[in-house]
């Protein structure tokens, strides 16, 4: 990873940005997919641009993406893509969805980028860099109090199978829980206004470039069993901005 993805990061979230504003509160299509989540052309057309300089610029470099598929997985150097992370919210007209953007190596995300392309809020993680935020650093709060903590997740459908139920378990020994917001409260859990997010089931373009996000500011991200987060992991996710929380959530989420 060097300071030129950084830089190519950037401009794969305006090509993004340009091309789902013009359909924010908008008419548009949407559709269906096999999985009961929706899809529209904002999502399409978004990944389509960010493709289109990835092709040209990295040839040479696997993409994942939600709408399009994979190519070239084998590569060291993979980008993954989620052109619109909280396509509900987006349908909606609600501007707390996302464009997710992570360069994976070696099956380690080393690259993200979080955009709110509607009220312009960016946070870029990069190893060894501070987070950025609009520019700035960010600084993940200091919570070692589960009781004390604010958690956000996206919805409680979102949960596969008992999933709920241990969340909830969380949730009854937390300060307080925060309902919406999908990959936008990972942002404001580096900003330090959410303390933790807990969430099950997703893919890896829905959780790669939330890591070096979080863990940029000071936070740290594991899955459900404490083990750090890499391209294996199985899509539980917990993202703390103070450490500290994870034992104590990991407890809560394991109890029977």
């Amino acid at each position: 990873m060097t300071n030129e993805d950084i830089i190519l990061a950037n401009r794969l979230a305006e090509a993004a940005g340009e091309a789902i504003r013009p359909f924010f509160r908008a008419r548009f299509e949407r559709e269906t997919k096999d999985d009961a989540s929706p899809v529209t052309e904002a999502d399409r057309a978004s990944e389509a641009a960010m493709r289109r300089i990835l092709s040209a610029e990295r040839p040479a470099d696997g993409i994942i993406g939600e709408e399009y598929g994979n190519e070239r997985e084998d590569a060291a150097r993979i980008w993954v893509l989620d052109p619109i992370d909280g396509t509900r919210a987006f349908v909606a007209g609600r501007p707390l969805f996302g464009t997710l953007i992570a360069l994976v190596e070696d099956r380690q995300p080393v690259l993200g980028l979080i955009d709110q392309p509607i009220i312009g809020d960016r946070w870029v993680g990069a190893r060894g860099q501070v987070t950025q935020f609009n520019g700035l650093p960010a600084q993940s709060r200091r919570c070692a109090a589960l009781a004390n903590a604010h958690l956000g997740t996206t919805s409680p459908a979102a949960f596969p199978g008992s999933d709920l139920e241990k969340f909830q378990r969380v949730c009854a020994k937390a300060g307080d829980t925060l309902w919406g917001g999908d990959c936008h409260n990972y942002g404001l859990v580096a900003s330090g206004h959410l303390d933790a997010v807990i969430e099950s089931g997703l893919k890896l373009y829905d959780f790669a470039a939330l890591i070096p996000v979080v863990e940029g500011a000071g936070g740290r991200t594991t899955d459900w069993q404490g083990r750090p987060l890499d391209a294996n992991s199985p899509g539980e996710v917990i993202a703390a901005g103070d450490p500290a929380l994870i034992e104590q959530i990991v407890a809560l989420l394991a109890a029977r």
